[in-house]
């Protein structure tokens, strides 16, 4: 037979005593808003922690623009590289093509001086006793000799009006005449020839001018 004082007793539940009348409990933090108050120094560290992130932004913000800055400076500047390029190939093929088609001037201007010659020949030359004359073997020459200027862009200097111009025409001699008023070419001594768009050779002439007092 088990003794009682072996066995399990019952489970006693503690009832804390009540206090002494008028005595109120201590009351417990209360819980819900008034217990966030505490929360704005967390926020203001928050703030504190994001400053330095805000200041890498404004200063990558600052060098990209500064960056954009410079791009545009360096594509300007390439342009106006490019555009020099240009204007140099341009000068330059413009300097070449002078060169090719100026290049010959000086052998130009000696076949200028045959065909004076050529020229007195044809003045001068008698006829033959055949009827084959010496001036149709210098007339064909000659022809070949203008053939040849004209192939390489050398055409005569026509007179046009008898005006005398000194772009073109040399003076040889100068008289003073009542017939006219303003300087004309007398006579032409000698051809003068442009060689495209330059000038060749001055042609030689006698001009005359109006009288002086007149």
């Amino acid at each position: 037979m088990t003794d009682e004082k072996d066995k399990p007793g019952e489970e006693i539940e503690f009832i804390p005593e009540a206090g002494p009348p008028g005595e109120e409990k201590p009351k417990e933090p209360p819980a819900g808003p008034a217990a966030e108050k505490k929360e704005p120094p967390e926020k203001d560290a928050g703030h504190e922690a994001a400053r330095p992130i805000k200041d890498k932004l404004k200063k990558k913000e600052a060098e990209i623009k500064h960056l954009k800055k410079e791009l545009e400076e360096t594509k300007e500047q390439l342009l106006r590289k490019l555009a020099d390029i240009e204007n140099l190939r341009k000068r330059f093929e413009r300097e070449k093509s002078d060169y090719f088609q100026y290049a010959l001037s000086g052998l130009l201007l000696e076949l200028v001086g045959i065909t004076d010659n050529f020229e007195r020949a044809l003045q001068s030359a008698p006829a033959d006793a055949d009827g084959k004359t010496f001036r149709d073997g210098v007339e064909l020459i000659f022809r070949m000799f203008q053939n040849l200027l004209a192939k390489n862009g050398v055409r005569p200097i026509v007179l046009k009006d008898k005006a005398f111009d000194p772009n073109f025409h040399h003076a040889m001699t100068v008289a003073e005449s009542e017939d006219v008023k303003d300087p004309e070419v007398k006579e032409e001594l000698q051809k003068g020839y442009m060689h495209h768009d330059r000038l060749l050779r001055p042609a030689l002439v006698r001009v005359v001018v109006p009288k002086k007092g007149k």
